[in-house]
């Protein structure tokens, strides 16, 4: 490690910290959700709104190394390429380059340093360095993990994010996931009052959790409508708290919504179906924050084998 590092470890330099980040309280989302963002926990509030710094070495991708594209975690904007990460050893994420027009450059409050923004959504990243000779760029974005989202996939425009719960999460990722247009599917769980819960928590039945996906789609590729077209044929929508042999709460129908014009396109697409006849059980309610499952829920049809035993593909429009 350079001398230089061992001077710039002893100087909170990713957020521009104003509080120890021991201070901050993390069960808590925001209360309203602005349309087209993303909900946050109190944490990534503090953040990316004011400009908190998380601890070094604590961060989700401080070593992450796969292969993918990292977004704001606000607003979905592509800010950062996998190509560009880099191990500096300061405890952050570091990254030698943006993608282009990505980030915007301002004058930190302390003086001297140089913090660095999201360019669509003003939300706090961390700061960028130059003149320490770690690549050949000459330049390090120290950026917060809770900042960003990962997504394993080279996105060059914003792409748009979707939950949608329909039964257990397997199944559900297996559709989607197959969709053309589909940047990512996540499972993992949403809906809920427990911060980072298990899945033996959301088995319970005490978090008020649903199993869930995250999608990432582009849209110009594939429309909302017709992702949510898509959930409604490859399950019951008509069971309350079920798909299937899987029963509880955590099963229930539900579309959460990051926009007016998404629970618009819910709301009609119920509309139809209830013209056809349908007794829709699917609840539309505003999204709150998305907890990831953990790994061994990923892909699992696709690394076991074999096809969803609850879900199938129905067509109904």
């Amino acid at each position: 490690m350079k001398p230089l590092m061992l001077i710039l470890l002893l100087i909170p330099f990713a957020g521009g910290c104003q509080h120890e980040p021991s201070q901050i309280k993390t069960m808590e989302t925001t209360d309203t959700t602005r349309d087209g963002k993303n909900p946050l926990t109190d944490f990534e509030e503090k953040v990316i709104l004011y400009k908190y710094t998380e601890r070094p070495f604590t961060g989700l991708y401080t070593g992450n190394k796969e292969k993918g594209t990292y977004l704001c975690r606000h607003c979905n904007e592509p800010l950062f390429r996998s190509e560009d990460k880099f191990d500096s050893q300061c405890g952050w994420p570091s990254f030698d380059d943006e993608i282009q027009g990505a980030i915007k450059r301002i004058p930190d409050a302390d003086g001297y340093r140089t913090e660095i923004i999201c360019g669509s959504c003003g939300g706090h990243l961390g700061h960028v360095f130059e003149g320490e000779g770690f690549t050949s760029k000459d330049t390090r974005h120290c950026v917060n993990s809770v900042s960003m989202h990962f997504v394993p996939a080279e996105i060059t425009k914003k792409p748009e994010r979707a939950l949608f719960a329909g039964g257990c999460f397997w199944g559900v990722e297996y559709y989607f996931a197959n969709l053309p247009g589909v940047y990512s599917v996540v499972s993992g769980y949403t809906g809920g009052t427990k911060e980072n819960p298990t899945y033996e928590e959301v088995c319970s039945g005490t978090t008020g959790h649903a199993e869930a996906v995250e999608v990432f789609f582009d849209p110009e590729q594939t429309s909302y409508e017709k992702l949510a077209k898509t959930f409604f044929e490859i399950h019951d929508f008509t069971q309350i708290n079920r798909q299937g042999p899987d029963v509880g709460e955590q099963y229930r129908s539900a579309v959460f919504y990051l926009s007016s014009a998404q629970k618009n396109t819910c709301d009609s697409l119920i509309g139809i179906l209830k013209e056809k006849g349908y007794k829709v059980a699917t609840e539309i309610t505003p999204a709150s924050v998305f907890w990831k499952a953990e790994k061994y829920h990923q892909q699992y049809y696709e690394r076991k084998g074999g096809r969803p035993y609850c879900h199938s593909y129905t067509k109904v429009f």
